[in-house]
C-alpha cells in the first residue's frame, strides 16, 4: 500500500477536510462532493505537506462524487489503477486510504462485507473498517491498489462500519466526463448532460437541479480579515485554509496556526521547537530578554512558542490595520526564531517544522 501513497492527498476547504486519489490515466483528483461543497477553488496537501491549487471541473451531487484539477503536478502516472472486470467478494480484504480527522496519511485494513449494500436508494460496498470524517474521498482498495469504491464518510448515523461509492460507478463517471477545459460542471443523473451555467433545470432533459450546487461558501467577515492579512505576505490564502475559520501553512520551517479560541480570541501561534534537555538557563534568559510585543514566547509539553492574541471585536476597531500588520509580519519572525533557538540555543526542530 506504501508506494500508492504519493498520489492520495488530503482535500482541504474552507469547511473541512477530506481525502482526494488519483487513477491511472486520468490527470485529476477523484473525491466526494460532500468533502469540496460551497467551494470550486481549494487546496490540495500531498505526503510532504507541499500543497497545491486545485479546482472543482465536475460535481455529481447525488453519487456523491467531484473532480478536481490540481494545477503545478501531473497524476496519469499513478499506480492506482481501476479494472472494470474486477470481481470483489464478501470477505475479501480492503484497504481505507486517507486523512482522518484531517490528521496525517493512515491507512486502515478491513474486510467487504456486502458487496452490494442498499441505501438510500444506491449500493455501496460495506466494509467493517470504521470510516471517519476526512476519510471521505479517499480510495478503498485491494491488496494489488485496484480500486474497490470511494471511501464515504456521509453516513454519520453508521458505526463502526464504513461505505464506499462502488467502483464501477466510478467508472463510468471517468469514461462520461471528457472534457480537458477546467471548467466547472455538474451531471445531471438522468441524463448524463454535463450543465455548465447555474439553472434550476436540465437544459437537456428537464430534470430538476439543485441551483445551490453552483454557488459557494461566503467568507465571515473575520475570515475576510484573516485572508487579507495573509494576501498582504504575498501567500495565496485558499493554500493556507485548514477548515472553517482556521488557516495553518508553513512560513520557511515554521508552522504558523490561525484560529479562533473560546469564541472570543483569534490567536496566531508558531510551534517554533523543542526544548534542549540541558542547559536552558541561556535559553530562558534569551527568552526573557528578548520581548518581541506584541507577540510572546510561551512552553507547553516542552514546545517554545511564539504566540499572538486579540480580540475578535478589536478586528474591526479603529485599530484594525494595526493588528493586521501584527498577524502579517509574525511568520517571518517565527521562521526567523526557530533558526536562532536552534543554532545558538541547542533546541530541536518541533515536529510541525518542515525541517523536522
Amino acid at each position: 500500500m506504501e508506494q500508492h501513497k504519493k498520489y492520495i492527498f488530503k482535500i482541504i476547504t474552507s469547511g473541512g477536510t477530506g481525502s482526494g486519489f488519483a487513477v491511472k490515466g486520468y490527470d485529476f483528483l477523484i473525491t466526494n462532493y460532500h468533502v469540496v461543497e460551497g467551494a470550486k477553488t481549494l487546496a490540495v496537501e500531498d505526503q510532504d505537506r507541499n500543497r497545491y491549487f486545485a479546482r472543482v471541473v465536475m460535481a455529481n451531487p447525488e453519487l456523491d462524487l467531484a473532480f478536481l484539477h490540481v494545477e503545478g503536478i501531473s497524476l496519469a502516472d499513478t499506480s492506482i489503477t481501476i479494472n472494470p472486470d474486477l470481481q470483489i467478494h464478501n470477505t475479501q480484504k480492503v484497504f481505507i486510504n486517507g486523512f482522518p480527522f484531517g490528521m496525517p496519511f493512515t491507512i486502515t485494513e478491513g474486510i467487504i462485507s456486502s458487496t452490494n449494500q442498499p441505501m438510500n436508494n444506491r449500493h455501496y460496498v460495506q466494509t467493517d473498517a470504521a470510516v471517519n470524517p476526512g476519510n471521505s474521498g479517499g480510495p478503498m482498495l485491494n491488496q494489488d491498489g485496484t480500486l474497490v469504491g470511494v471511501t464515504t464518510s456521509k453516513f454519520t448515523e453508521a458505526d463502526n462500519v464504513g461505505f464506499a461509492i462502488h467502483f464501477n460507478e466510478v467508472i463510468k463517471e471517468l469514461r462520461d466526463f471528457t472534457f480537458s477545459d477546467n471548467v466547472f460542471r455538474v451531471k445531471c443523473n438522468s441524463c448524463d448532460h454535463f450543465i455548465e451555467t447555474e439553472t434550476k433545470f436540465c437544459p437537456q432533459c428537464g430534470n430538476k437541479v439543485n441551483a445551490s450546487v453552483f454557488e459557494e461558501f461566503e467568507l465571515s467577515n473575520f475570515a475576510t480579515f484573516i485572508e487579507s492579512a495573509i494576501a498582504d505576505m504575498g501567500a495565496n490564502p485558499i493554500l493556507c485554509r485548514a477548515g472553517r475559520d482556521v488557516w495553518e501553512f508553513h512560513q520557511g520551517s515554521a508552522l504558523i496556526r490561525m484560529f479562533i479560541f473560546r469564541s472570543n480570541y483569534l490567536i496566531v501561534t508558531s510551534p517554533l521547537v523543542k526544548l534542549p534537555k540541558q542547559n536552558l538557563a541561556p535559553l530562558y534568559e534569551y527568552m526573557l530578554s528578548h520581548p518581541y510585543s506584541p507577540y510572546h514566547f510561551g512552553i507547553s509539553e516542552n514546545i517554545i512558542y511564539l504566540s499572538y492574541r486579540v480580540h475578535l471585536s478589536d478586528l474591526f476597531s479603529e485599530d484594525s490595520e494595526k493588528i493586521k500588520n501584527h498577524v502579517r509580519d509574525i511568520p517571518k519572525l517565527a521562521d526567523y526564531l526557530d533558526n536562532i533557538l536552534v543554532e545558538q540555543y541547542h533546541c530541536e526542530y518541533s515536529i510541525d517544522s518542515k525541517l523536522a
